[in-house]
């Protein structure tokens, strides 16, 4: 099962590299059921994953002028903020026991793991439903709505926090929308500020768990080494059939984590 987590890991880093996103959505069912990481503590390692992941691939959009740092400044502020206190203050005080209906009582660990197969299946579905419209990039001023981008920020990182995915799916048509930004720069940009909340977030965790530094390098340095790999094969494999496909396996893979943690355990 390790052997596999080691290849799921690396391809998860593929995926980023082939279709700008969709692997970090992998990390938290990779640590929990191939490295048997307990879901919570998986919640935490992902954010390191996924934030240090996601740096590493906005250096290439960086120098390719597809960052646009105010708006991730304006989004990411509430957004970290936001994955900071959740991972602080919040998921410590979950009780461990959350309700009991029938005969299955649902724990902090099971409440984790549905949470996040939901979250899969809506990212799954976002990355299914074909696209054909192309972002426009207009030449005149930027336009920022303000209220709205700070309230999505804050709600992003929360969900962050709770479930230890990078959220890319909820950031991208956030920014198309409310800040204007070109599809390329939007991508961009997302890495940005999810690499910025999510190892900010993962701060919150040092204090309340010990952490396995040696398999959080492994899993990191694998898929870092896997963006490179997709990065590469991006130029000759065609990215939305690519995004399609792996929409339909995140589906059949949160349908699997609910019907296991709801019917199975």
């Amino acid at each position: 099962m390790e052997l596999l987590g080691y290849l799921a890991s690396l391809l998860i880093g593929i995926s980023l590299g082939l279709i700008g996103g969709g692997g970090s959505i992998l990390t938290v069912p990779v640590l929990v059921y191939l490295f048997n990481v307990e879901p919570v503590m998986a919640t935490a390692y992902s954010l390191f994953i996924v934030g240090l992941s996601s740096l590493v691939g906005t250096i290439p959009k960086y120098k390719q002028g597809q960052v646009n740092l105010k708006t991730a400044l304006i989004f990411g502020i509430p957004s970290i903020a936001a994955v900071f206190a959740t991972r602080k203050f919040i998921v410590p005080v979950i009780p461990n026991e959350i309700l009991a209906i029938g005969g299955l009582v649902v724990t902090k660990s099971i409440l984790m793991m549905v949470l996040f197969a939901v979250l899969m299946v809506f990212a799954s579905v976002s990355m299914i439903r074909d696209k054909k419209k192309k972002a426009e990039i207009e030449n005149g001023k930027q336009q920022f709505n303000y209220p709205m981008i700070m309230l999505e920020g804050a709600v992003v990182g929360a969900l962050t926090g709770l479930v230890g995915a990078g959220g890319g799916f909820l950031i991208i048509p956030a920014l198309v929308i409310l800040s204007k930004l070109p599809m390329k720069q939007a991508i961009g940009t997302s890495l940005l500020i999810i690499a910025a909340k999510s190892l900010i977030g993962f701060t919150g965790d040092l204090s309340n768990y010990s952490m396995d530094w040696k398999l959080l390098m492994i899993v990191t340095g694998l898929a870092i080494g896997g963006i490179f790999i997709g990065d590469a094969l991006s130029k000759r494999v065609d990215g939305n059939k690519l995004k399609k496909g792996f929409g339909w396996f995140v589906l059949v893979m949160g349908v699997y984590i609910l019907i296991k943690e709801l019917l199975l355990s």
